[in-house]
C-alpha cells in the first residue's frame, strides 16, 4: 500500500496522513490510547480481522514514526510491551473526536 506523501495537497493534514494514515494505525492507537500497555496478541485479539503481517508492518511503522514505544524485556519467555509515547498521546485528543463521530453518526 502507497503511503501518503508528506506533499500531498501541500498542507498539514497530508503530513498527518502520511505518519497515522491508514484503517489500522488508528485502530492500534485507539486500543494503545484505551489500554495504556499492550503486548502484541492483546493487540491482535483486539483486532481479529488483522492479519499477524499487518499488525507487524503497522507496528514497525508506527514505532519508525515515534509514535509508540517498544519495550522489550529480557526474560524466558521473552516478553514485548507496546505503548503511545508523548508524540503519540499527543493524537488522543483527534481519536477521542473521532469515536465521538463515529458514536453519534453510526447507523
Amino acid at each position: 500500500m502507497k503511503k501518503w506523501s508528506i506533499d500531498e495537497g501541500n498542507c498539514s493534514i497530508s503530513y498527518t496522513l502520511s505518519v497515522a494514515g491508514g484503517r489500522w494505525k488508528w485502530l492500534v492507537l485507539y486500543k494503545l490510547s484505551i489500554n495504556k500497555v499492550m503486548r502484541y496478541g492483546e493487540i491482535k485479539k483486539g483486532l481479529p480481522s488483522i492479519t499477524h503481517k499487518m499488525l507487524s508492518q503497522v507496528l514497525s511503522e508506527l514505532r519508525d514514526d515515534d509514535l509508540i514505544d517498544r519495550i522489550d524485556y529480557a526474560q524466558i519467555p521473552p516478553k514485548v510491551e507496546y505503548q503511545l509515547n508523548e508524540r503519540g498521546k499527543s493524537l488522543i485528543p483527534i481519536l477521542t473526536l473521532m469515536a465521538e463521530w463515529g458514536s453519534e453518526n453510526r447507523p
